[in-house]
């Protein structure tokens, strides 16, 4: 069994990764889909009732499998958003999705109130290069209304060759009409890790998403940043937009930073589904504060790096409440090659706080701002508790009793950062205060009151 923790309509498609908090392949879930009850077993009779009447009396010739398979994607919609039955062909495109490379244009989508809604370009991605934006509802697809198509459609529409064009057309809150993006497929890039030295003695360290590859690219990074002519003092660390991907990458970064305690728990109504991931002590240790920047577009994978240290009071959270993806899905292969995914468990925090609908919020919030005539329109992101029909957070998970924690108050790797650190500290207000926060912090730290 693979474990992956998007980013993320059934649930949150990402048109080059998977959003945190899936399962493939076996997940025990079959047991389950064998118990039954005779009340159960009465409500089928009349499920079966009702079938045989349609196909004897509707008014026109009807397909029994059609009807059936409506009725499997009813019943599991009505449980939540990420629960749905994938066809064999969505089911593919599921498989291509956490596999690797392909061509397209690089956005993370799912579906609010019957809207194909975008949740975060994919930086870098042809879509964040035209100025595809989180909160924006695709209302066509080379010149095709999304409005009776289905996510995965969607997303088998937006792939292709590289070098082809497609036209997505969508509405934006502010704008007064429709506008329209003609852009021009590529292979999304796979870098997940950037990283520059901000000023001597304090670096950046940014996380788009969580591949196979993150951890060590983050080991390499650090390397580079703490190898510098002057001890690394401060880390500005940015998840922002980070739509998710695998959750042991996720674990395994949260662990670099940590040296005991819970990273995060998994507890489903099955003990198969549950699972305490743990910090490991026999390691290197970074001891330098760390301000960690999120917002709205932050989900799943990178809520579960955010709220670890967070309750460890590793580092410092600033930003925007996160998007609140903190339940998981495993997919289940059915015989006819369709496939079933359920939402099976929900993510807790190192101290048993809910992430699902609830997200990470900062220690200190400080609003996303860019510079007038760069963007002049205020960012809107969708977040896990706008979806229909989203599981609550369920209480707290109770941990056992610790000793209280005192919070902190108050490049691509190896490519030339002077250009990059200059947008970034002149456009980025939240970046801006970060690093702000870090150089404050060094001098109170050595001031005698």
């Amino acid at each position: 069994m693979r474990l992956l923790p998007k980013q993320y309509k059934g649930f949150i498609w990402v048109i080059l990764l998977c959003s945190a908090g899936l399962w493939l392949g076996s997940a025990g879930v079959h047991e389950h889909l064998l118990a039954g009850t005779e009340k159960t077993y009465e409500e089928l009779k009349i499920f079966s009732d009702i079938l045989d009447i349609v196909e004897k009396n509707y008014v026109e010739t009807v397909d029994s499998k059609k009807l059936i398979r409506g009725a499997i994607q009813g019943m599991l919609r009505s449980l939540d958003p990420h629960s749905s039955f994938l066809s064999p062909e969505a089911y593919k495109e599921l498989r291509i999705d956490t596999k690797g490379e392909f061509s397209g244009i690089g956005i993370v989508i799912t579906m609010q109130n019957h809207q194909l809604t975008v949740i975060s370009p994919i930086e870098g991605s042809p879509a964040h290069t035209a100025g595809i934006k989180a909160g924006d509802r695709i209302v066509k697809v080379d010149g095709e209304d999304t409005k009776e198509m289905k996510l995965w459609e969607a997303v088998k529409k937006m792939r292709g060759k590289k070098g082809t064009t497609v036209v997505i057309t969508v509405w934006r809150k502010e704008a007064p009409e429709p506008i329209e993006f003609k852009i021009v497929r590529d292979v999304i890039p796979l870098e997940s890790v950037r990283s520059y030295t901000l000023k001597p003695g304090y670096g950046y360290l940014r996380i788009t998403n969580f591949r196979d590859r993150t951890y060590n690219d983050v080991t390499a990074a650090l390397t580079e940043l703490e190898s510098g002519e002057t001890s690394l003092q401060g880390l500005v660390f940015d998840l922002r937009d980070n739509p998710g991907g695998l959750l042991e990458q996720a674990v395994k970064v949260a662990d670099i930073f940590l040296q005991e305690g819970r990273i995060v728990s998994i507890k489903g109504r099955s003990g198969s589904h549950s699972k305490v991931y743990s910090a490991h002590s026999d390691k290197e240790k970074h001891a330098y504060p760390i301000v960690l920047l999120i917002n709205e577009g932050s989900a799943s994978a990178s809520e579960i790096v955010a709220g670890a240290l967070q309750d460890h009071a590793r580092a410092l959270i600033l930003g925007a409440t996160s998007f609140g993806k903190g339940s998981v899905q495993a997919v289940e292969p059915l015989r006819d090659g369709s496939g079933l995914k359920l939402t099976i468990a929900r993510y807790y925090t190192p101290d048993g706080h809910a992430i699902q609908a609830e997200g990470i919020k900062p220690d200190v919030v400080v609003e996303e701002r860019f510079i007038p005539e760069i963007d002049t329109q205020k960012k809107h992101h969708v977040q896990e508790k706008d979806l229909l029909n989203h599981i609550s957070a369920e209480p707290d998970e109770v941990v056992p009793e610790k000793g209280s924690k005192k919070r902190y108050m108050g490049h691509v790797f190896g490519e030339e950062p002077s250009e990059a650190v200059q947008e970034l500290l002149t456009k980025d207000n939240q970046a801006k205060r970060a690093l702000e926060i870090l150089t404050s912090w060094q001098i109170f730290s050595k001031t005698s009151f």
